[in-house]
């Protein structure tokens, strides 16, 4: 007798317990349609900021010697150090023509870090700031820190503003 008591209470709680959960469901399905009332802007809430100024478009240039494509941003200034250097050169050879070192660097993955058994020499990358002049951007090596130093961005931008670390 007790076996049939607990037979057909586990039954009861079975269906119950189908019925609670369908319930459940319905009203999180409910919840999730319902569109939450939007009050009217206070008079004294500060106006929205206004959007960024889109940034100014590169233009894409080949290297020196033609095996790959970098981007140029900004037209130089007359005189500028800037205006004698070329999507390709060497980290080296940059420091020369300008005749000092960076003011700022950071160094970031690109995207290639993250595609297997890529070994090209741009998995990450560094920009530098050269006040005054403007911003530009090497490959910084493969995955284990080996090659990179070549330059494949240059911004030019007197205030600074394309140093984004």
């Amino acid at each position: 007798m007790p076996f049939l008591f607990l037979f057909v209470h586990s039954q009861s709680f079975m269906t119950n317990s189908k019925l609670l959960l369908s319930i459940a469901a319905a009203v999180l399905c409910t919840a999730c349609a319902t569109k939450p009332t939007q009050s009217p802007p206070s008079p004294s809430a500060p106006p929205a900021p206004a959007a960024a100024a889109p940034a100014p478009a590169g233009q894409a240039v080949k290297s020196r010697d033609g095996s790959y494509s970098g981007e140029v941003v900004g037209t130089p200034a007359a005189g500028s150090k800037f205006a004698k250097l070329q999507i390709g050169m060497q980290m080296n050879e940059v420091q020369d023509v300008l005749g000092r070192a960076p003011d700022r660097l950071h160094t970031y993955e690109s995207g290639k870090r993250w595609i297997p058994f890529y070994f090209g020499n741009d998995a990450r990358r560094m920009q530098v700031l050269y006040k005054g002049e403007g911003c530009l951007i090497f490959t910084n090596g493969n995955v284990w820190g080996g090659a990179g130093g070549d330059l494949v961005g240059i911004t030019h931008d007197a205030a600074g503003s394309c140093y984004q670390p």
